[in-house]
């Protein structure tokens, strides 16, 4: 990823799909789950963590007109959603949120829907940013009551899609109930990379240099 921006090229479709592993092969693990009395589940590990990037069918270029709407749903950045414009940091949103699948399996925000992925975020990571809401485009205006608070749960569609959103946990908690070893530092990074002001997220360059990684080859 630093690598795309500093060619100031910008993925903009960055989800598990678009990210395979070099190699194919592995090593199978014994049994970690009983499936009945004499059977037992084992898991693949690959034998390489090395993984490359694909589809640049949506890639921009900085300089380049950008579209209203890029990122598959489940991992589209705040700024992208209010109408703000986006850039490098889009990407990295999409990186918290795959991390994120990664340890829990799931991904982070399961909806098909503006409003209820707001909520959902809100639910995650606390109040989007008064600045963030006042300069969103008029399309998103409809989402807040008063101009300032988002319009939740009043403006649901529906009480399941209010359960969706109140089974969410606070991200320090999802990432505990997923992951014990360098907790913390995982934690730090993921607010890093999923904070809702673009401009104070991690840029690729500090995401890497950020102590996470240095603890997992120390």
């Amino acid at each position: 990823m630093y690598y795309m921006h500093d060619l100031r090229l910008i993925h903009t479709d960055l989800k598990p799909e678009n990210i395979l592993l070099v190699s194919s092969d592995y090593v199978r693990l014994p049994g970690y789950k009983k499936v009945s009395s004499d059977e037992m589940l084992s898991r693949c590990l690959p034998k390489s963590s090395a993984i490359k990037l694909i589809d640049f069918g949506s890639a921009a270029f900085d300089n380049q007109n950008h579209s209203s709407i890029v990122s598959t749903r489940h991992y589209r950045a705040p700024e992208v959603i209010l109408g703000l414009g986006w850039s490098y940091p889009c990407d990295l949103w999409s990186v918290g949120c795959i991390l994120v699948e990664l340890c829990s399996g799931e991904a982070l925000f399961q909806t098909h829907e503006n409003l209820e992925h707001l909520a959902m975020m809100e639910r995650v990571f606390g109040p989007l940013p008064e600045h963030m809401i006042r300069r969103a485009d008029k399309g998103a205006e409809k989402y807040f009551r008063r101009g300032l608070r988002l319009n939740w749960p009043e403006g649901a569609v529906s009480r399941e899609s209010i359960r969706a959103v109140n089974k969410l946990d606070r991200l320090k908690d999802l990432v505990s109930q997923h992951v014990e070893s360098s907790r913390f530092s995982l934690t730090d990074l993921l607010h890093g990379l999923l904070m809702y002001e673009p401009s104070e997220r991690l840029t690729a360059r500090q995401a890497l240099n950020h102590p996470f990684f240095n603890n997992l080859t120390s």
